[in-house]
């Protein structure tokens, strides 16, 4: 009977599991609805924005804007690596965290010693993660994921922006997940500042060129510029910085909704199959215990009909 009880109190605990599952799977994918609007409505300026930044900076010189070319004698570099505040999604922390991580043994080996190396942790997965190993960290942007808002797209590129001009670092790049569908994430290593020569182009711009209109690399466009070229700088170049940074966010936001979603269906359909494992394991234990019960009564009757 003590068998039974923890079969049955297990196969309890796994139903309870799996209705907690159930329940977050639903919440994730409404959340991925609204996530996946905002990328769609988010997406199309972006792209844009960075075509005319890239042509404005091929028809200028590379003292146009500070922001085109790094500080003198900067030999710092800043590492954004976006991750989400909370686990249960599968591998979409892991997998972007090994991204900057290898990175970061690639690129700079030996900044990291230097202290020449900072990081800037959007969520807090990221955060912890890189402050357990003694990183040099940069502002603290955990828990934003709960309210996102552009306002902390500017407030993270400001901070980057600041220590650029101060020649702290002298290149800025974005680690992050992007959007493809709610069982694929592209990790992106993105170039931010210095900005670079051409628009930086990630799997899914490459594959909605022709949904947004967007020339490809090298395609030849004409613009003209009132008042000038020069003039649109100082206003262009900040929004450029803080949609890429928006669309970044929103992209990891999407992703970790769809990967949390396949995860708690994965987790439902297995908590599914281990209590049909439980329960024929209950039937099969309950089968057993009244067998035993009528071995002992036919035991039982057989001895008082040989004591008479």
């Amino acid at each position: 009977m003590a068998n039974l009880r923890e079969i049955r109190n297990r196969i309890d605990s796994v139903e309870n599991t799996k209705q907690v599952t159930r329940a977050m799977k639903m919440v994730a994918a409404a959340k991925l609805r609204r996530a996946q609007e905002r990328i769609f409505q988010t997406r199309p300026y972006a792209y844009k924005i960075g075509e005319l930044i890239s042509h404005l900076k091929s028809e200028l010189d590379p003292t146009a804007h500070p922001f085109f070319q790094a500080p003198e004698e900067a030999e710092g570099t800043l590492v954004i690596v976006v991750t989400a505040d909370r686990g249960l999604c599968g591998a979409f922390n892991s997998n972007v965290i090994n991204t900057a991580e290898d990175l970061i043994e690639t690129e700079y080996p030996g900044t990291h010693r230097q202290d020449e190396l900072f990081l800037l942790c959007v969520g807090e997965k990221g955060h912890r993660h890189f402050q357990k190993r003694d990183h040099r960290l940069v502002g603290d942007y955990q828990g934003v994921f709960d309210g996102l808002s552009f306002d902390v797209a500017r407030q993270i590129i400001q901070d980057a922006a600041e220590g650029f001009e101060r020649g702290i670092w002298g290149e800025v790049k974005l680690v992050y997940n992007e959007f493809k569908n709610t069982i694929v994430q592209n990790q992106i290593v993105e170039p931010l500042l210095p900005i670079p020569e051409e628009r930086f182009e990630t799997p899914a711009m490459k594959e909605e060129a022709d949904l947004f209109d967007l020339p490809q690399n090298g395609q030849a466009v004409d613009y003209l510029f009132e008042p000038d070229a020069r003039g649109l700088l100082d206003e262009l170049v900040p929004r450029y910085l803080y949609y890429q940074m928006w669309r970044a966010l929103l992209e990891s936001n999407a992703a970790e909704q769809g990967a949390r979603m396949v995860a708690m269906d994965n987790a439902t359909s297995n908590a599914e199959e281990l209590i049909e494992d439980l329960t024929l394991e209950y039937n099969r234990a309950r089968q057993n215990a009244i067998t035993m019960e009528l071995l002992d009564i036919a035991s039982g009757a057989e001895a008082l009909s040989d004591s008479e």
